[in-house]
């Protein structure tokens, strides 16, 4: 077998596979609108195949049913999700103002948020789909982590559990917010993103004091 024959046949699966992942991307991104649209419960796999522009036996060569969509779709947020609180949640130099140090943190999650709203639908939903369940509470309970890590350097010497607690609201006020940012557009979100950062300073501005600095 010539080494021309050799190179084509070892082409071919790699041709094939990036065929597949562009199948898959192309599917996930289908699932995506519909879960946004419709919500987990009411889509449907025709509905994906749909909005995809592919046949139902197309998608089942790559998916068994919705659950193994969202499942797929789920982890490739959540993985990238922890990149963006990786960053996000970075330490914070005493010298940066309070009112920049949270503005920094929720611009980065609010420009993920928006970017896959769909992240917001499948995780915080009434109908979370078992399979990702488990780890969507695995996620929140990292994020957790970080902020209380995030918060034990801005407040030495605070119980554990008033750091737990305060992580807590400060994720739930972000929660909140985000809720409101996700139902408006263009200069009204911005508006929403701007009270979000203005309720969690004014809660952290009295726990903080002048542990950084103020602008």
């Amino acid at each position: 077998m010539s080494d021309t024959s050799e190179t084509s046949e070892k082409e071919q699966p790699r041709r094939r596979q990036a065929r597949g992942e562009r199948r898959i991307a192309q599917l996930l991104a289908a699932a995506a609108q519909v879960f946004c649209t419709s919500g987990y419960t009411a889509a449907s796999t025709n509905a994906i195949a749909r909005e995809a522009g592919v046949s139902p036996g197309t998608l089942y060569q790559f998916f068994p049913n919705k659950e193994a969509i969202a499942v797929e779709l789920g982890d490739r947020l959540m993985h990238e999700m922890r990149e963006t609180y990786g960053e996000a949640l970075a330490p914070v130099d005493p010298a940066t103002p309070l009112e920049e140090a949270v503005g920094a943190a929720v611009d980065r999650f609010m420009a993920f948020n928006t970017a896959h709203p769909v992240f917001f639908a499948l995780m915080h939903g009434p109908d979370i789909p078992g399979g990702i369940t488990d780890a969507h509470d695995q996620l929140h309970a990292t994020l957790i982590e970080r902020v209380e890590g995030l918060l034990a350097s801005l407040l030495p010497g605070t119980p554990a559990a008033d750091i737990t607690r305060t992580a807590h609201v400060c994720l739930g006020i972000y929660k909140a917010g985000l809720e409101l940012v996700l139902g408006h557009e263009d200069a009204e979100r911005a508006a929403y993103v701007q009270e979000v950062k203005n309720v969690l300073i004014r809660y952290l501005g009295p726990l903080v004091g002048d542990r950084l600095g103020r602008t």
